[in-house]
């Protein structure tokens, strides 16, 4: 362990999606936990730095804007002549050569990160990656912070996320957005990476009637993108508010901690509920429970386990999609109200 008074200077190249620069959190906590004092740096899309800025282990965020299939070495040559004489080490946690060059042209000494993409110029460890043992993203990412003959076996801590909620914030949210008073339960329709991972619209809206007629408010929450399926949730329905696109990605984080519970595909503001503490319902389709879950103790997974799960597909091969198509709204129903042994009955 680093001593105090020689605490090591560090940067991270984290991911670029929603739910994994969450799960990224567990590796900076780890970071601080091993090297107390040290200072923490991550590079990050543009979007990810309100995220950021709610998690206290990260003493700097540093924007690299650079889209999705896009190279942009204007903009990451920028952004490593800033960070020159920095830092001492970095991680980089994608698998991608084009991450792995703000470090090296940084000419940060220590660059570690998984085998791929060519990289044996750029990272001066690089690690293997044992999908058996490593076998969730968060794993991943924090066995990068441990020495390798640990990290190897896959036998550490995971700490949990936990996103710095802004009560201040949450209450002008109530008030801007006339969210009224009723307990309410979130929505979350969307999944970025495709429908196989989306449970039915029709099923979000028949459960947004029975929680309403029930006394509840119903928030339907996601990106802009989202916009068009929350109205086909909310439309026509009382207490029930279409907030897709209408709030920033941080506000997100405040109204996701003043639900009592949500309901969510695998998805990136599933990540986000479970770091701030909520109670979360998720509704898992093509992807798999057991590599990305919720990292809360607060959760409930429904998931069939259907001979064709999980397929990882974006869109379902066998073209019926039962993997969500059989999770009803009424089991959804019986698990926000508590009766979970009814729930455990229709497995």
């Amino acid at each position: 362990m680093t001593d105090a008074t020689h605490a090591p200077r560090l940067l991270v190249v984290g991911p670029s999606w929603v739910g994994d620069m969450v799960m990224a959190q567990s590796l900076f906590m780890t970071l601080k936990q091993r090297h107390p004092g040290a200072y923490l740096g991550v590079v990050a899309p543009g979007w990810s730095l309100p995220i950021l800025e709610r998690m206290p282990e990260v003493d700097e965020a540093i924007a690299l804007d650079v889209g999705h299939g896009e190279f942009g070495w204007q903009t990451r040559r920028a952004v490593a002549r800033s960070l020159k004489g920095r830092f001492d080490r970095a991680i980089v946690l994608p698998r991608s050569w084009k991450s792995a060059l703000v470090p090296f042209l940084a000419r940060i000494p220590e660059r570690v990160g998984f085998t791929g993409e060519q990289r044996v110029v750029l990272l001066t460890e690089r690690r293997k990656l044992d999908k058996r043992v490593l076998d969730q993203t968060v794993k991943r990412f924090v066995s990068l912070g441990r020495e390798a003959a640990e990290a190897g076996t896959g036998d550490f801590p995971i700490p949990a996320p936990r996103l710095r909620v802004d009560p201040d914030n949450q209450q002008r949210l109530r008030a801007t957005l006339a969210l009224g008073e009723r307990p309410a339960i979130g929505l979350m329709p969307g999944a970025e990476y495709g429908p196989a991972k989306q449970w039915p619209l029709a099923y979000f809206r028949e459960l947004a009637a029975s929680l309403t007629a029930a006394g509840h408010a119903v928030w339907v929450l996601g990106g802009p993108k989202d916009a068009e399926d929350g109205d086909a949730i909310a439309q026509g329905l009382d207490h029930v508010v279409n907030l897709c696109g209408r709030t920033r990605l941080v506000d997100a984080v405040d109204l996701l901690a003043a639900c009592e519970q949500v309901v969510t595909n695998d998805s990136g503001l599933m990540h986000v509920a479970a770091a701030v503490g909520t109670r979360i319902q998720a509704v898992y389709g093509s992807s798999s429970p057991a590599y990305t879950p919720p990292l809360t103790d607060n959760a409930e997974i429904h998931y069939l386990a259907l001979d064709c799960s999980p397929c990882f597909q974006r869109t379902c091969p066998l073209g019926h999609t039962n993997c969500l198509n059989h999770i009803r709204p009424e089991r959804l129903l019986r698990a926000i109200t508590g009766d979970s042994r009814t729930i455990a009955r229709q497995g």
